[in-house]
């Protein structure tokens, strides 16, 4: 039915670090097993949007802003003030969306998820449920891995719409920009594998955002304590982790697609 929960005894930074591996592979096989839990998908799908769809809105407004503004004064000191429009877009549809939402993924719904597993691990439900020989990794993991994934995806697309907005709104209107320059230099440099991108880089990152919670959330210390512990481990491994593919997936970009020319 599915892949135990392993409790390997080491605890350093290689032991984890393996560890966290084989878990990732434990519920990416897990993924193809049947029945699949649609009742818990939906359910966490629905709380993971619940509490990420309006703080990725709000943070989203402003860092569009920050962006549009910052790139404006820039293209304007140099000379090429026409180009705003596509590197404003193209930063917050390549790097500021993604990063947005696995960000807010990790810090609301992964901090859920993983406080949910670890109350679970600590009241011993979870050593129940592996004595019953249901499996943790395909009843609980698998739903909430696949949960974030998915609303990862769908407020990437989210922030990249309210980001460009807000991008053009203070470009145009605080800035003295064109809106036909704003879009001509949008459509003269930007490409569809750059939205291709931006919904890969999303959907990896919710993965990452998800094993990791559940991860954590499935092996923490004894005790409330150990649970609050696991959940701030949790924040802190994922952030570190997408930043760090964040940075492998853009290189892999820049090497294959090659940019669009006026």
């Amino acid at each position: 039915m599915g892949v135990g929960v392993a409790r390997p005894a080491g605890t350093g930074p290689l032991s984890e670090t393996g560890r966290l591996f084989l878990h990732a592979v434990d519920v990416a096989r897990a993924v193809f097993a049947r029945p699949f839990q649609w009742r818990e998908f939906v359910q966490q799908s629905w709380f993971v949007a619940s509490v990420t769809i309006v703080p990725t809105a709000l943070v989203s407004i402003p860092f569009g802003a920050v962006i549009a503004l910052q790139l404006g004064s820039l293209t304007k000191q140099i000379g090429a003030q026409s180009f705003t429009g596509a590197s404003s877009v193209l930063a917050i549809i390549q790097q500021a969306s993604p990063l947005i939402t696995a960000l807010l993924i990790a810090g609301a719904g992964g901090s859920a998820i993983c406080a949910d597993l670890g109350a679970r691990t600590i009241r011993d439900e979870i050593a129940a449920m592996e004595t019953l020989g249901v499996s943790p990794i395909h009843r609980l993991v698998v739903p909430r891995v696949l949960a974030a994934m998915l609303i990862a995806t769908l407020l990437n697309g989210v922030v990249s719409v309210v980001g460009v907005l807000g991008g053009y709104f203070f470009n145009v209107i605080m800035q003295g920009g064109t809106p036909g320059a704003y879009m001509a230099s949008f459509n003269g440099l930007a490409q569809l594998p750059d939205l291709w991108i931006g919904e890969i880089k999303a959907v990896i990152f919710g993965f990452i955002a998800g094993v990791v919670a559940a991860h954590r959330g499935l092996n923490p210390a004894p005790g409330p304590k150990g649970v609050g512990d696991a959940v701030n481990q949790a924040v802190v491994i994922s952030f570190m982790l997408l930043f760090l593919v964040n940075v492998v997936l853009t290189a892999i970009y820049l090497q294959l697609v090659p940019p669009k020319g006026m």
